[in-house]
């Protein structure tokens, strides 16, 4: 199944996101083909990181969020807000 997992970071968390995009970049590297779409959300006018937004193949939610605890980001404490929900795609039809 696939599960939108979405990461708001804390208010002026910028600077916390660059000191750890390296690791997290890592990271994200060693979970393979399970992430079908990853990047980070932006500011209203386009500028800043503010987030992550993830498309992942898992077989339950907390299998994302198993994923997400062992991510770097979530490890240093960027994100406020944390929102795992199961997605259909329906375009383009899979």
């Amino acid at each position: 199944m696939l599960y939108a997992l979405i990461c708001e970071d804390k208010p002026d968390g910028l600077d916390l996101r660059l000191a750890t995009r390296e690791k997290h970049l890592a990271y994200v590297g060693t979970v393979g083909d399970k992430i079908r779409l990853a990047g980070p959300m932006l500011s209203e006018d386009g500028e800043r990181m503010v987030g992550s937004l993830f498309l992942i193949e898992a077989a339950s939610a907390d299998e994302v969020a198993a994923l997400n605890a062992a991510d770097p980001y979530t490890k240093a404490g960027l994100f406020e807000r944390v929102t795992i929900r199961a997605f259909r795609q329906v375009v383009p039809a899979s």
